[in-house]
């Protein structure tokens, strides 16, 4: 595993119970001292700190897990299966995906911040490669998808699928959630983008781009309701069923977990669903009432190693992005603070509509200055900012665009769009 913070420790844990057919057999993070603490947390007492490969694989072969600064060293180690990506980080992780890729190695992503900038380059080069790339069940996403899978299994139209939210206030800030973020030893810049809508719209994106579904309209529609089952009249009819929805519903019980929604047009079989307390129709929700990455996540980690088979990943290339829009009043030569910050938020678009109009994904967005100053609320375009010197993450988003160009280049504002990343 790759990462140990809040989610990290957790997974490491959960894993280290034992889980039945899985052994975690090495940590790499930054800190060494965060890494040390996911093992005592889970009750290993004993691990080897290796700089090497080679060192690693003798431990590991040894039955002693080892923890490392160096990400590259499990990568790297013929003993290791399968790497899990939980850092949250772009550029960072970006790195690791891509040498564990080239090392043969699945890889399990707990990171919407980098799957739903560059998941589907990533999981071309991973089908390249021959190993499995995929979100994780637990997290939203997966929950939803392993949901609609089982729907699609019993022969039902699934139009519409997401996440059931607590709040949404874009204008949270690291400020305004550091309390609750010291209070529960999480992030204050991840609970930031929790709160200001960022991850719900990474997580939807990710959903989008393994269904071939769409948003709505930017940011999506949310719905506030009671109870999720309410959501399948909330939405727009017409969407559902022309384009498939990611969507999700607002502080709806049981204000927890994924949904989805079917159609059904047959009068004699909406007849048997009312029987069953599902409702007149035609649109009927099922939902799963938890959301668990750090337990479910070992279902992941099994399908893809033993059964080769993603739990979510893209079918394709980008069907959403997730666009930068300022928290409020930018000023021209402000430098922009990323995910979580207190610059700006990030709103689910469809791709072609984002690409046409050449915004700036927020993966994309820590570190640029602003040319010019944007109001409150304003979509950012490439042509709003200057970007840092290249690097991976800037490449792999280049070339993503390039393989699948949504908008012709040399013409309009995608021909812009390269021009800024060249």
């Amino acid at each position: 595993m790759i990462g140990a913070g809040a989610t990290g420790r957790a997974i490491a844990l959960q894993l280290a119970t034992p889980v039945a057919g899985i052994r975690l057999v090495g940590i790499a993070n930054r800190t060494l001292k965060n890494g040390e603490r996911a093992f005592k947390e889970s009750g290993i007492s004993v691990w080897l700190t290796v700089t090497s490969a080679r060192a690693a694989g003798t431990a590991i072969d040894l039955g002693i897990p080892v923890l490392t600064e160096d990400p590259t060293v499990l990568v790297g180690c013929d003993s290791v299966d399968l790497i899990v990506e939980a850092t949250g980080t772009i550029d960072a992780a970006a790195v690791s995906v891509l040498a564990a890729i080239e090392h043969r190695k699945d890889v399990v992503l707990v990171n919407a911040e980098l799957d739903s900038l560059l998941g589907p380059i990533l999981k071309a080069k991973a089908d390249e490669a021959g190993v499995v790339i995929t979100h994780t069940d637990g997290d939203e996403p997966g929950v939803a998808m392993t949901l609609i899978r089982y729907l699609r299994t019993l022969g039902l139209r699934v139009v519409a699928a997401g996440n059931i939210k607590g709040i949404v206030d874009y204008y949270r800030n690291p400020e305004t959630q550091r309390s609750f973020a010291e209070r529960h030893g999480q992030d204050v810049r991840k609970v930031t983008s929790f709160a200001d809508g960022t991850k719900l719209s990474m997580e939807a994106t990710v959903l989008a781009n393994a269904t071939g579904f769409r948003a709505g309209r930017r940011g999506m529609y949310g719905p506030a309701c009671d109870n999720v089952r309410e959501i399948a009249n909330l939405l727009p009819p017409e969407d559902m069923l022309e384009i498939g929805l990611v969507d999700y519903a607002l502080g709806a019980a049981p204000h927890t977990g994924a949904f989805a929604i079917t159609y059904e047009d047959s009068q004699l079989k909406r007849l048997q669903l009312s029987y069953y307390k599902l409702g007149g129709g035609p649109f009927y929700v099922f939902y799963t009432p938890f959301h668990l990455p750090h337990i479910q996540i070992a279902s992941t980690i099994g399908r893809a190693f033993i059964h080769r088979d993603p739990t979510v990943a893209p079918i394709g290339g980008p069907i959403c992005e997730v666009v930068t829009v300022a928290k409020r009043d930018l000023k021209a030569r402000e430098r922009l603070d990323g995910v979580g910050g207190f610059c700006t938020y990030g709103l689910i678009e469809n791709a072609q509509a984002a690409r046409v109009r050449s915004d700036l994904p927020i993966g994309l967005s820590e570190g640029c200055i602003l040319r010019r100053d944007v109001s409150k609320d304003a979509v950012l375009s490439f042509e709003d900012v200057d970007m840092l010197a290249n690097g991976i993450v800037k490449d792999l988003w280049r070339e993503q665009f390039s393989r699948w160009q949504v908008a012709p280049i040399g013409t309009g504002a995608s021909s812009q769009t390269n021009a800024q990343l060249t």
